[in-house]
């Protein structure tokens, strides 16, 4: 991929096999958030407009765009990206605290739904004409990663991320309000995780890509399952 990625045409080649897999990940992850929300009670997201498949009312410039495209260039291990988070009011949930947790584990719920889709998907790559087939694979290979990767990097339990918010609902209030007030430091702190610490790392001879330990190791024992029960080589 290095080669491609040196000439102009090969990165937009390999970039057109990512454009799809991530518009759709988080298209429906967001979308996904919304949709439970509202049937829990919360029409917050639905009165916005943010329950639907269409990209643009879930775009960020930064999340969806600007970095997946820095780390394609910067031949990252792994690509991921987010959304806008989708507005939701835990006060018109009707069992707050419980249902938080449903509406948090709905967005990597859809990515992995998604990531069984496009695993089958498989089966109809002999189906397309020879000169789109390894196009359509690879869109298909890069959904079942990268939606795996969005589902298991969400559920790290730090919020903002999804897997934070169903700690904050399933542990003791004792020890939920230390992590929710951790909030406005998530994304700096992960930030810190995916570019500094390996620069660190990096800088004294150690490997300390922290995330892609925690990401890597079981988006790969997913991956395998998912290609196990779909009866692929």
């Amino acid at each position: 991929m290095g080669g491609l990625l040196d000439d102009p045409f090969g990165w937009v080649a390999v970039a057109s096999t990512w454009v799809l897999p991530v518009l759709f990940a988080v298209t429906f992850h967001e979308a996904a958030h919304g949709w439970v929300a509202d049937k829990l009670g919360d029409p917050t997201a639905r009165l916005a407009g943010r329950i639907s498949a269409n990209p643009l009312r879930h775009v960020d410039p930064f999340g969806t765009v600007i970095l997946p495209a820095l780390l394609l260039l910067l031949r990252a291990p792994f690509l991921f990206g987010w959304a806008k988070p989708v507005p939701v009011d835990f006060r018109n949930l009707r069992n707050p605290r419980r249902d938080m947790v449903l509406v948090a584990a709905a967005g990597p719920g859809s990515n992995l739904i998604m990531a069984a889709i496009a695993t089958g998907l498989i089966y109809t790559v002999p189906l397309m004409p020879q000169v789109a087939a390894q196009w359509w694979y690879l869109n298909l290979a890069n959904a079942i990663t990268l939606n795996l990767i969005l589902m298991v990097f969400n559920l790290i339990p730090l919020p903002p991320l999804d897997g934070g918010r169903i700690a904050v609902g399933l542990l003791p209030r004792s020890l939920a309000m230390p992590l929710a007030r951790l909030e406005r430091f998530g994304i700096l702190i992960l930030l810190g995780l995916l570019f500094l610490l390996p620069l660190v790392g990096g800088q004294i001879g150690y490997d300390l890509n922290v995330l892609s330990w925690i990401v890597g190791v079981p988006v790969q024992v997913l991956t395998g399952m998912l290609v196990s029960l779909f009866g692929l080589n």
